[in-house]
């Protein structure tokens, strides 16, 4: 028996380096943040005295869509289905929070990574011999202007943008380093294409233009 757990980036705060692996400190800014690492710590003491084993898989950004599993939050927070409503016209314009970071288009880098290979390090994680914690990302990043652009090509929409000042707490960059996992469980992305992760989610999106309550 072991759990497998469904943690967070966010555990991490602002970086002390990029890319981000296991080893760096984690020094959460948010509650979320705080609320995963806090189960974390959880996990690694309860292996430590009753011996259930964990793994706790650390997403950076979910992206992307099935055929019938895509992103509908309310209210929308996650960058890629913002623009998209955008697109399919239920949205006026996409805000961006802060284009004077220190990238090279001014606006923040995130590590984006597709749904179906976060499902398939789950599975891999079933068979791990030792309790753990991986970071999953494709130490590639894609700035938010970047992404809109993408949306734009993929979409044949015209998208608009409103810039707004940075948001508290939002570092320029979050790219994982997955090495561990790479090296421990032969995981692999294979789906970490921008342009791939964004037309599974405009099909989703498409399909289901209200989200679940089609």
């Amino acid at each position: 028996q072991r759990i497998i757990f469904s943690s967070t980036c966010a555990i991490f705060g602002p970086p002390e380096r990029v890319p981000i692996d296991e080893t760096a400190s984690a020094r959460p800014i948010s509650p979320y943040g705080e609320s995963k690492l806090t189960f974390e710590k959880i996990l690694r003491w309860y292996d430590e005295i009753h011996g259930l084993k964990f793994v706790s898989l650390r997403y950076f950004n979910a992206a992307g869509a099935t055929e019938h599993f895509g992103e509908d939050h309310r209210p929308e927070t996650h960058l890629i289905p913002t623009v998209l409503k955008v697109a399919l016209g239920q949205s006026p314009n996409v805000e961006i929070y802060g284009t004077d970071y220190e990238t090279p288009d001014g606006t923040c880098i995130r590590d984006y990574i597709h749904i179906v290979d976060l499902a398939r390090a789950h599975i891999l994680a079933l068979a791990a011999s030792a309790s753990g914690f991986y970071n999953l990302g494709t130490g590639g990043g894609s700035s938010v202007r970047e992404i809109i652009a993408a949306c734009r090509k993929i979409t044949g929409r015209k998208i608009g943008t409103i810039e707004k000042p940075r948001r508290p707490g939002d570092p320029p960059r979050l790219i994982a380093s997955s090495e561990k996992i790479k090296k421990e469980l032969a995981w692999r992305p294979q789906l970490q294409s921008l342009d791939a992760i964004i037309e599974s989610a405009w099909a989703w999106h498409q399909k289901f233009p209200h989200g679940y309550d089609e």
